[in-house]
């Protein structure tokens, strides 16, 4: 009888290959620019007595070689850690088989998150990023910081990270955390962006980065803008740089992208190409021509669908996980 499996964050670190993750994703990205794919738009429930906001996120995908269906239910409560103890983001994933619709896995969608998020930044740096990059700046120390490193580092030979944030206690914490693997320099933001990669992670609602500081080469993974009003780059940055997004409309709304273009710095004919584009062939980047590049991660439903799927294919051959039946079904 098909069961349930549940899956806390221990267990979706420990079923989540970052490879099969980056492969997944990789596919979802290229399924989305094919038309294979269905994720309705973010639904919102605002709850203003919690000063929070509840958020929906469906999403099917068949890439061909499989299809995988969900819904990611997430959420926003700034006053949590204060209030309640808990973190402002909560997030439960319902993986489920679309031929059936039963639910095959109920698991942290937090954890699921950080991994995604890590991959698809992994997924735009191997299309985007110089061959020979080696290098990688973080600007923020947080738990995104961890999976942009650990992903990145699977698709670029990485051998020198400088990771800058303003509380020197979470750069040493990251620092030691990978000093065995990698060589870990704390340093400036300026000192990051001279990397060949560079991932910013932070929720800043003006610029951090300035192009003054960059490395020519560089390929940037900006991450931090989920919202409007919010962005991390330099203008001059993005009026340079070739620009690629997970999704055009989540892009223009509440992406890196949002700022500039709602002041006039940018329009959307600036916006060169979806990750999906690259990722099925029907766009390229050449070095020769483009120096800097950067990818405007939203966040989509169907990179946590497809991470979602690479989790519970592991955990389903393990002889460690028991499910439940929800349903108490009787087979006949």
């Amino acid at each position: 009888m098909t069961q349930t499996l549940l899956l806390d964050a221990s267990d979706v670190r420990t079923y989540a290959s970052m490879p099969a993750v980056i492969d997944a994703v990789e596919s979802a990205f290229a399924a989305y620019h094919r038309g294979n794919a269905q994720m309705p738009a973010k639904s919102y429930i605002d709850l203003p007595k919690y000063n929070g906001d509840f958020r929906s996120m469906p999403a099917y995908l068949n890439t061909g070689e499989w299809d995988a269906a969900g819904l990611k239910w997430v959420n926003s409560h700034p006053e949590n850690q204060q209030e309640a103890g808990l973190p402002t983001v909560l997030g439960t994933m319902i993986y489920s088989d679309p031929e059936t619709a039963y639910p095959l896995a109920i698991m942290d969608g937090r954890t699921l998150t950080m991994l995604r998020t890590g991959a698809a930044a992994a997924v735009a740096t191997d299309y985007a990023a110089k061959q020979s990059a080696s290098s990688l700046g973080l600007v923020g120390a947080g738990a995104q910081a961890y999976t942009q490193l650990t992903a990145i580092a699977n698709v670029r030979p990485i051998e020198e990270v400088v990771v800058s944030d303003v509380d020197s206690a979470r750069t040493e914490a990251f620092a030691s955390e990978f000093e065995s693997e990698f060589d870990v320099v704390p340093g400036s933001i300026s000192e990051a962006a001279t990397c060949d990669i560079l991932s910013t992670t932070t929720p800043v609602e003006s610029p951090i980065v300035e192009r003054t500081a960059l490395n020519d080469e560089i390929h940037i993974n900006a991450m931090g803008a989920d919202a409007p009003g919010k962005n991390e780059l330099d203008g001059d940055i993005l009026s340079e740089a070739t620009i690629i997004v997970d999704d055009y409309e989540q892009a223009i709304h509440s992406g890196e992208i949002n700022v500039p273009l709602s002041d006039g710095g940018l329009t959307r004919a600036d916006i060169d190409m979806a990750v999906g584009a690259l990722v099925a062939g029907d766009e390229f980047i050449s070095r020769t021509t483009t120096d800097i590049s950067v990818f405007d991660s939203t966040g989509l439903a169907i990179q946590d669908v497809a991470a979602a799927r690479a989790v519970y294919e592991t955990a389903a051959e393990s002889a460690d996980t028991t499910g439940f039946d929800m349903y108490q079904l009787t087979e006949n």
